[in-house]
């Protein structure tokens, strides 16, 4: 077929190249413009430009994708479908009927679940055990169109947010694939959404401040969906405290090495009465942490201005405790509000 994509991030190139592998024909890809990035503020370019780029592709960075003139060069492309994976911008309906075909949007849920920005994110917060993509027939609603295809992904017990977008970023590429010849074919019945829908609304870096009022397991979803951006992280002598890696403790666990006659600064007992956030063990190369609801044992962490660590390097520096506090708090950290 001959066809335009629209994608700007990571997530969508694998589909861009999975594509022009299959022999379809693009005619021109359109992308977000470049941008300042980081504290030298280099200019950056999109993942899709650079791979479009790479394939000699025309490569389009609308500011508005609304501008006529914008429109008129994806008229005169002639293409029989557009192809849109993490685009960034809301498509006018004028786009949208353009093509034979329409236009096809790669959604990494299975819709009508987690419509919006940030579904990988939400399915891990919400510790969901299953998502997916879902091909659908662009409208002009958010994410609203008939669905096409599905295809469902397992989501492991120690998943994080990058590691499911990879998993969805490759079923993704190989869904479209299998949909156009089936699109060009008439092969495909549209569906209808159902009426239950849940919303993704995108992440803000203040969502990532972790309160440890909620329960361990909930905290663990959190901190998972969470990497790497915007990071789940608390608070350690009025400093921020990024969290990586930590996985659910039980407290028979941590009573279990107390009768061992491992040696600690208090006993759980003596600490007990203390508030969620609060430090209640510390071995060489982890430390637990209360919460609303268990605890949880941190394995690897990234002090403000400096690297990723483990615990176990992070202790050489840094004298924690039991009986510490990190007081983290936010409680709008999972609200959808």
């Amino acid at each position: 077929m001959d066809l335009i994509f629209m994608g700007t991030p990571d997530f969508a190139v694998g589909a861009l190249e999975a594509i022009i592998q299959a022999g379809h024909h693009v005619a021109a890809v359109v992308t977000q413009p470049d941008k300042p990035k980081g504290r030298g503020k280099e200019i950056q370019i999109p993942p899709v430009k650079k791979c479009a780029l790479a394939h000699q592709i025309p490569v389009l960075q609308p500011v508005r994708i609304k501008e006529p003139e914008t429109e008129e060069t994806l008229r005169n492309c002639k293409a029989d479908i557009i192809v849109v994976a993490a685009f960034g911008q809301i498509l006018p309906e004028e786009i949208l009927r353009m093509p034979k075909y329409g236009c096809v949007n790669i959604h990494a849920s299975l819709l009508p679940e987690y419509r919006g920005a940030a579904p990988i994110q939400w399915a891990i917060i919400d510790g969901k055990k299953t998502t997916g993509v879902t091909i659908m027939q662009m409208d002009k609603g958010l994410d609203t169109g008939d669905i096409l295809l599905k295809r469902e992904v397992a989501i492991d017990p120690k998943e994080t947010g990058d590691s499911l977008h990879d998993k969805l970023a490759e079923a993704g590429a190989q869904l479209i694939t299998e949909a156009l010849p089936k699109i060009e074919r008439g092969e495909l019945v549209p569906v209808r959404q159902g009426d239950h829908s849940t919303y993704a609304k995108m992440l803000q870096k203040s969502m990532g401040r972790i309160d440890w009022r909620m329960g361990a397991e909930k905290l663990d979803c959190f901190i998972r969906g969470m990497i790497s951006w915007p990071g789940a992280s608390a608070s350690y002598r009025g400093r921020t405290l990024k969290i990586w890696d930590e996985e659910v403790a039980a407290q028979e666990s941590i009573r279990a090495k107390e009768r061992d006659g491992r040696p600690d600064a208090e006993t759980l007992e003596d600490i007990e009465g203390s508030g969620p956030g609060t430090v209640v063990r510390v071995e060489k190369d982890a430390f637990y942490v209360k919460t609303g609801d268990g605890f949880l044992k941190i394995l690897e962490v990234q002090p403000e201005g400096r690297k990723r660590m483990s615990v176990k390097d992070f202790l050489l520096g840094h004298p924690i405790k039991a009986g510490d506090s990190l007081d983290g708090s936010g409680r709008d950290t999972a609200d959808r509000a």
